[in-house]
């Protein structure tokens, strides 16, 4: 019998299991991207004179993920604290007596590792803002096809007033643009770290660095992330700014998820995932899955949200633990935002809308869903007393509103009374 594999591959997570997420923030996406930052160090010291170009390519020749053992990293990370620290060991046996002082050359573990953090971000939210891409015109789509569907409106659980779906469709998309437009402007604004020991670049200087703005910029450049104006090894701004664009994107498809998983309950119907899963005991259920998982990540991104902020008190020029508390909770932020836009993506392109179902539900008050318009109508007749006490008893008498001679001719039709709901869907879907 073959042993069980002993990495992580989201056995307790099928949230984030089998997404681009999960192989973007594996531990071994993690060790490339902490060797695509050492290897970018080492160029472009060699491209401004200060490590020679043999350096630069056995450094990136040499900076494989396949070439080093993550279980030996990870064991002997303890001992330092980072991984940086037995990486550096092993890349530079890997680069050669020759050419091996040239690893890490000038840096600290933090301007490495948060660089690497940073790469892995990138990668991450690219397919994060294909799937809101995906998931903004599948409810374009539901939005536009039903403009004029009537439904109930649902305000403290109970029916309001009559509302549209496609006014509440718009109003997903809606969510779902303002994240993808948060997620732009922070992926677009990630800046590579590079500081040295305490944020002075001192070593760089020492090691003969004239200008050490333009190593920065040119090390940001060389691996596709913005030029810090500042170290920010105890600036955390980068960090909360993902923690924000990342909570916020995961509760507004939470919204969309929960909303569904209402609307789909057996005695209501109103929408339904386009394929259920199925239950271990009772044959007849499709279970809401994808919503299901997408309202866990909402749950879940907060917490994971709250920590990064905290971690943003850290003392002096390079923290004790501050640091280190970001690490796990942001992996964690970045799978489960990952795999909840996928799971977006495939709710919104699939899902049925009931539209029998809506339009049924809007006379299971016999009219009384339409009350406050004719409150505002009735009391031009008959007082707004008399109006209010007129509807008040009907309604517990549980008496269809037309059975009462003074709403003989009042059009009591719910779908004539959605209010501005069209255009209000129309306006929302003018936005790109």
């Amino acid at each position: 019998m073959t042993p069980p594999p002993d990495a992580d591959t989201g056995l307790l997570a099928p949230g984030w299991a089998g997404s681009p997420a999960a192989s973007t923030t594996s531990d071994g996406a993690y060790l490339q991207a902490l060797l695509d930052a050492e290897a970018a160090l080492t160029r472009v010291q060699a491209r401004l004179g200060l490590a020679p170009e043999g350096a630069a390519d056995a450094v990136t020749e040499a900076a494989d993920a396949r070439r080093f053992d993550v279980r030996s990293l990870a064991e002997r990370t303890r001992g330092g604290g980072n991984p940086v620290i037995p990486l550096v060991a092993d890349l530079t046996e890997a680069v050669g007596k020759e050419y091996g002082p040239y690893v890490h050359r000038g840096a600290t573990s933090q301007d490495i590792l948060d660089t690497a953090t940073m790469l892995v971000a990138t990668r991450t939210l690219d397919p994060v803002l294909a799937d809101l891409q995906r998931t903004q015109r599948a409810l374009a789509r539901l939005a536009a096809e039903h403009r004029d569907t009537a439904m109930p409106g649902r305000t403290l659980t109970q029916h309001a007033v009559p509302t549209t779906f496609g006014l509440k469709a718009a109003g997903w998309r809606s969510l779902v643009l303002d994240a993808r437009d948060r997620v732009t402007e922070v992926r677009d604004d990630l800046p590579a770290q590079l500081g040295g020991a305490a944020g002075t670049l001192a070593a760089f200087t020492a090691y003969g660095a004239q200008n050490t703005e333009m190593l920065t910029a040119a090390f940001a450049r060389e691996l596709g992330l913005d030029a810090p104006l500042l170290p920010w090894h105890t600036l955390r701004t980068p960090i909360a700014d993902l923690a924000a664009c990342l909570a916020f994107t995961a509760g507004a498809l939470g919204k969309i998820a929960t909303d569904v998983l209402v609307l789909g309950r057996t005695e209501i119907a109103e929408v339904a995932e386009g394929s259920g899963g199925g239950s271990s005991a009772m044959p007849h259920k499709a279970n809401p899955v994808r919503s299901t998982l997408i309202a866990a990540a909402a749950r879940r991104a907060p917490q994971l949200a709250a920590t990064l902020y905290g971690s943003m008190a850290a003392e002096d020029e390079r923290p004790a633990g501050a640091w280190h508390a970001e690490w796990e909770p942001l992996r964690d932020l970045l799978r489960l935002v990952g795999g909840a836009a996928r799971d977006a993506a495939e709710l919104a392109e699939g899902l049925r809308v009931n539209a029998d179902a809506m339009r049924e539900h809007l006379d299971l008050t016999h009219g009384l869903i339409v009350s406050e318009r004719l409150s505002a109508e009735l009391a031009s007749v008959l007082g707004r007393a008399r109006a209010k006490e007129l509807l008040t008893r009907l309604a517990s008498e549980g008496r269809p509103l037309d059975s009462a001679p003074e709403l003989a001719d009042v059009d009591l039709d719910p779908t004539h009374y959605t209010g501005s709901a069209g255009a209000l869907t129309d306006r929302a879907l003018e936005r790109r």
